[in-house]
């Protein structure tokens, strides 16, 4: 038996520790089963009635839970009340910030959002007036939610976070006003604001929400603007010693005639698969951007993986309409204006049937090098492709890196097309934000009810 456990075996929970974990237990049902009677409770979770009667009592005196209806209409007898969360409890706020935009989401404990706001930041003004319209769009999503404070506050911005600081590092590489706006927020607000890459937000609403549901262990490779990776491995994301896991645009490969520096990723993995490097792939069989179209959502997605490329500017909305996930959906004739040039391209291609082939058919290869030098190191039996190249080129995409990845690896990797669409990080945000609000309302109960990651 492994030590741990042959120490933990035949120790029993302490009664504060025991109520936690039933609290806990309960509290997640009540996520994602929706409004439950006690006597419901009692057969999910397998407690005595007694104990189920004194934990629905204890949660309604935390106001975590409430009457919320009756059920029994079926059956004779009095009603049985039923109880939910209390999802006003707490509101959350997610950030997705862009070079020369910002968006928030405002949600509720359960992860609902109940409004969502863009605003472009003006490429001539300086970082202070930045952070001050960054904050000023916070104030207003908040005011149109009907919330006085968040809770807590989660932001995705593109460059390396490091897991010591919590702090974004490589500043070089990221807008100086998403710096002041994190240090802003902390300051104002007074409550916990955890800063997250990009992508690594984007892969935990595909594992949540996507293509990756029903993986534990898989990579999102990001392919827009520039390249980058997100790394989940048995649930949990990994973002290495300074938070660099997934720059993947450094990597060397073949094919470029150069190498990347510790300057810049041109000569790497960057070179063969941004935007750039693919409208010129493009150009090469025949396709002009007078061939593209737009995306069919008009949404904008990330731009880059851990800072290995450029980012834009989406045009300013306003969005108060949920869609069947919980995030909103695009404003009617909103149009994207960040996206990648070669987004459009690939999205014609795929259209354009077999007279795009030649060009999917070599893209793919491009891509599929960068697929097999993460399988050769992490064996993550599943990548998916995400931002708006690979959202844009789909299954049809998918398929052509699968057929190249097999002639260079003999390990077997499923290479699916990202399914969340293009407000990943946003729910990504959101996603992390009521996982942090949740742990701390919902009190910390051991590992035995932690939330998957």
């Amino acid at each position: 038996m492994h030590a741990p456990r042959a120490a933990a075996a035949g120790r029993t929970a302490s009664p504060t520790t025991a109520r936690l974990i039933n609290d806990r237990l309960a509290l997640q049902l009540l996520q994602s089963e929706g409004p439950l009677t006690a006597g419901q409770l009692k057969s999910l979770t397998g407690l005595s009635r007694p104990t189920v009667a004194d934990l629905v009592e204890r949660l309604q005196e935390a106001g975590l839970i409430a009457v919320v209806g009756e059920s029994g209409a079926q059956r004779r007898g009095p009603n049985a009340r039923l109880y939910g969360i209390v999802a006003d409890r707490a509101h959350l706020v997610g950030l997705d910030l862009r070079t020369h935009s910002i968006t928030v989401a405002v949600a509720d404990l359960l992860g609902r959002v109940r409004t969502e706001h863009t605003v472009a930041i003006g490429p001539d003004g300086t970082p202070d007036t930045a952070v001050v319209t960054a904050l000023a769009a916070v104030d207003k999503a908040l005011a149109t939610a009907g919330a006085h404070a968040p809770h807590t506050i989660a932001v995705g911005a593109p460059g390396l976070v490091d897991p010591a600081t919590g702090r974004l590092a490589g500043t070089d590489w990221t807008s100086s006003w998403h710096v002041g706006l994190v240090g802003a927020l902390r300051a104002r607000t007074g409550v916990a604001v955890l800063l997250e890459n990009e992508v690594n937000l984007a892969a935990i609403a595909e594992q949540r929400h996507g293509a990756a549901g029903d993986r534990d262990t898989f990579v999102l490779l990001w392919l827009g603007h520039g390249t980058g990776a997100a790394v989940v491995l048995d649930g949990a994301l990994r973002r290495g010693a300074s938070g660099g896991t997934g720059e993947i645009g450094f990597l060397p490969v073949p094919g470029t005639g150069a190498l990347p520096s510790a300057s810049g990723c041109d000569g790497g993995f960057h070179s063969l698969a941004g935007s750039a490097a693919i409208c010129a792939l493009a150009a090469e069989h025949g396709l002009s951007p007078g061939d593209a179209t737009r995306p069919a959502d008009g949404v904008n997605e990330p731009s880059s993986g851990n800072a290995a490329g450029s980012d834009g500017t989406n045009e300013p909305s306003s969005r108060n309409a949920a869609g069947a996930d919980g995030m909103h959906e695009p404003t009617p004739g909103a149009e994207a204006t960040d996206g990648p040039p070669a987004e459009s391209l690939v999205r014609a291609a795929v259209a354009a049937g077999d007279a795009g082939a030649a060009f999917l058919d070599a893209l793919a290869a491009r891509i599929a090098l960068g697929v097999a030098a993460v399988s050769a190191v992490l064996d993550p039996g599943c990548v998916v492709l995400g931002g708006e190249v690979g959202r844009g080129g789909g299954a049809e995409l998918a398929d052509r890196v699968t057929g190249h990845l097999a002639r260079l690896s003999p390990l077997r990797t499923d290479v699916r097309a990202g399914a969340v669409g293009g407000r990943a990080v946003l729910l990504g945000a959101v996603l992390a934000a009521r996982d942090a609000a949740q742990n701390d309302l919902f009190g910390a109960a051991g590992p035995e009810a932690a939330p998957r990651p």
